[in-house]
């Protein structure tokens, strides 16, 4: 009677086995981290949100201002100089106005006018005598990300991107620009009816934990895949076929 030989422990198998079960509860953890990130944000902008607005230099003074509502005081802001930012908003293609209000003691901000749709083709006058003139705004300050390494670099004063350091340059800025950008939520030029000022949306999509659910239960799928090879591997022959 002969004696069927011992299959070989699948070293190889379990090898790759075990690397990508590391790879999916890694995911899965980021995925669970991310959520508790998201969760967090949600939280802060809600809160904000209902905060009553303070002027932006009280704003700036603290540890974290992101999406405090404040009240701006820029002068000259309806008539500054400005770049323009080729955006989207709501599905519609056009762009944002961005010019630069310095700020006692903080430095320069810079500010978000609105959107212009693109089949608006007009534009605030710029006038250097209405440098002393104040105007007042409402805005919500956001730390707004910049450009990543497929925007294309800005075309004169038309960006594509974020880029605060190359928009203060653009606009003349040579003291500190502020990381924070203020986004108005009121017209610095309410006789230009087609400039639509408007903050990005305070919610956030928040898909993390069905992420986070997809790369657990693709582990799960792969342990019991390899438990299932092993044990059809091992598992002993019927007499008959022995």
């Amino acid at each position: 009677m002969t004696v069927a030989a011992r299959p070989r422990f699948p070293i190889i198998l379990t090898a790759v086995a075990v690397l990508l079960l590391g790879v999916l509860l890694a995911l899965g953890v980021w995925q669970a981290q991310r959520l508790q990130w998201k969760l967090d944000l949600i939280d802060k902008a809600e809160a904000a949100a209902e905060q009553a607005p303070i002027a932006l230099t009280d704003a700036l003074a603290l540890e974290d201002p992101e999406f405090r509502q404040v009240v701006v005081t820029c002068r000259g802001l309806n008539a500054a100089p400005f770049v323009e930012l080729q955006t989207i908003e709501d599905g519609d293609a056009g762009v944002r106005l961005i010019s630069a209000c310095p700020v006692e003691g903080r430095g320069t901000v810079l500010v978000d006018r609105g959107f212009l749709p693109a089949d608006v083709a007009e534009r605030p006058a710029v006038r250097a005598d209405a440098a002393a003139m104040p105007v007042v705004i409402a805005g919500v300050v956001r730390q707004a990300p910049g450009p990543n390494t497929l925007t294309p670099p800005p075309s004169g004063k038309i960006f594509y991107g974020r880029d605060r350091a190359a928009m203060a340059e653009a606009l003349g800025v040579t003291e500190a620009v502020s990381p924070y950008t203020v986004y108005a939520t009121t017209s610095a030029n309410p006789e230009l009816t087609g400039l639509r000022p408007v903050a990005p949306p305070a919610a956030f999509s928040n898909n993390h934990l069905g992420y986070a659910l997809t790369w657990f239960g693709l582990a799960i799928v792969l342990v019991v895949f390899y438990a299932a090879l092993l044990l059809r591997r091992y598992r002993p022959m019927p007499a008959k076929d022995r």
